[in-house]
């Protein structure tokens, strides 16, 4: 279980109410699936995906990147119980979607990225940190039901 002070937990809270979910999500989800071609596999149902023109203008592509951001919300939420939070869909993940665990570091770096070219210099070093300790603390979550 990840100890928060209440600077990080304040620090999260105002990084997240700067977030807007249906920008973050769509550019966030399309980095990952540019910059990594290889989790394309996972995503057989979002159509085609095979460069970055038809990545960036995937509808489906854009609304799951809404669902994994507003997923995100639900640790922002929980922080002191990410890992309980997030059991089932990690068990999800494991299970019946066989997703490479590392896939969601990646996701978790391109979420990053994304946060820091919409807040700019909102995203000092410190904030940085503070978000990134928070978005590793989901990774472990959602890596936990692996074995």
């Amino acid at each position: 279980m990840v100890k928060w002070t209440d600077q990080e937990r304040s620090t999260v809270r105002a990084v997240w109410e700067q977030i807007n979910i249906d920008e973050v999500g769509p550019e966030a989800l399309a980095r990952v699936l540019i910059v990594y071609p290889w989790t394309e596999r996972y995503f057989g149902s979002l159509g085609e995906l095979f460069t970055a023109s038809a990545v960036l203008n995937n509808a489906k592509v854009a609304a799951h990147g809404r669902v994994v951001l507003r997923a995100l919300d639900e640790a922002v939420k929980n922080m002191d119980n990410i890992e309980d939070t997030y059991a089932a869909l990690s068990q999800l993940h494991y299970e019946k979607l066989h997703v490479d665990p590392d896939n969601f570091r990646l996701l978790a770096d391109c979420i990053t990225i994304t946060v820091a070219c919409k807040l700019r210099s909102a995203m000092g070093p410190q904030v940085q940190a503070t978000w990134q300790k928070f978005l590793s603390a989901v990774v472990d979550a959602l890596q936990s039901q692996y074995h």
